[in-house]
């Protein structure tokens, strides 16, 4: 049975607002870990919400980078295309020219996944990082002080794509996982370990969104058909963050500040 989980979803006029929210709940979760634990551990995604909201923590303008902790800071990735790091389709390489490459934050603690491997040696290795990064014995799993996904209009989420095979995989940190779909090979966290984050945000714009986004919360549950349905963190609390155009066909927020609810049970 899925995990009960209550969402908060907050609703912005404009992709450039979400882009602005994802960059204040980024520099917030920073900020909140290096104070609590000496350490902040983000995992990111690729996208343009991200990739907008990396351009804002990069700018001198903008109040973020100097807020963020740069220095207690280690980035990881939700997941990666199997190309190399400057191959136009890599994640690595939009976050090194939006982000990194304007940033303090020091090479060490850069965790790419490493996309030009063999998929599953690339996994491997990462997975190995993570152990050794976080200091995991055992059958640990890492817990991400933020995790921030997208979400297809496949429902996807990470490179967790319908009835794809890590879907069903439970006992690994990461996995390669063959898109028949995109006859492609991706590599990606596994849903129980996004599941971990303290805090899971999806950040998601567009009107070509908008009914996958009430499928996967308001319709039937439905994982293989939905992957984004898997995300239900062990926390008990999932935030969306969303433009107007995305958030059409959920409930219009009731509070004053564009904010609403759901329940899942």
């Amino acid at each position: 049975m899925p995990r009960a989980v209550s969402i908060s979803y907050r609703v912005l006029p404009t992709p450039a607002a979400t882009a602005r929210a994802a960059a204040q709940l980024f520099t917030d979760s920073a900020v909140k870990a290096a104070e609590s634990r000496g350490l902040a551990r983000i995992a990111i995604s690729g996208g343009t919400t991200p990739k907008t909201m990396f351009g804002l923590l990069a700018d001198p303008a903008e109040p973020f980078l100097k807020q963020v902790p740069w220095d207690k800071l280690d980035l990881y990735w939700v997941d990666e295309r199997c190309v190399p790091p400057d191959n136009a389709e890599s994640n690595y390489r939009m976050t090194k020219e939006a982000l990194l490459s304007k940033v303090p934050l020091a090479a060490e603690r850069v965790h790419r996944m490493e996309g030009e491997l063999d998929p599953e040696v690339a996994a491997a290795r990462y997975e190995s990082t993570i152990r050794n990064t976080f200091k995991l014995e055992g059958a640990e799993t890492p817990t991400f002080d933020l995790v921030l996904l997208g979400m297809g209009d496949d429902g996807h989420t990470a490179s967790l794509f319908p009835h794809t095979e890590a879907l069903n995989e439970m006992s690994h940190i990461v996995v390669p996982n063959h898109v028949p779909q995109k006859d492609t090979w991706r590599i990606t966290l596994t849903w129980p370990v996004i599941n971990q984050g303290r805090e899971v945000a999806f950040l998601i714009e567009g009107a070509g969104k908008t009914q996958v986004l009430h499928d996967v919360f308001l319709g039937t549950y439905q994982p293989e058909t939905y992957p984004s349905q898997l995300i239900r963190p062990a926390s008990g609390r999932l935030t969306l963050l969303l433009d107007a155009a995305a958030a059409a066909k959920l409930p219009a927020p009731a509070n004053s500040d564009s904010t609403g609810t759901l329940e899942l049970k």
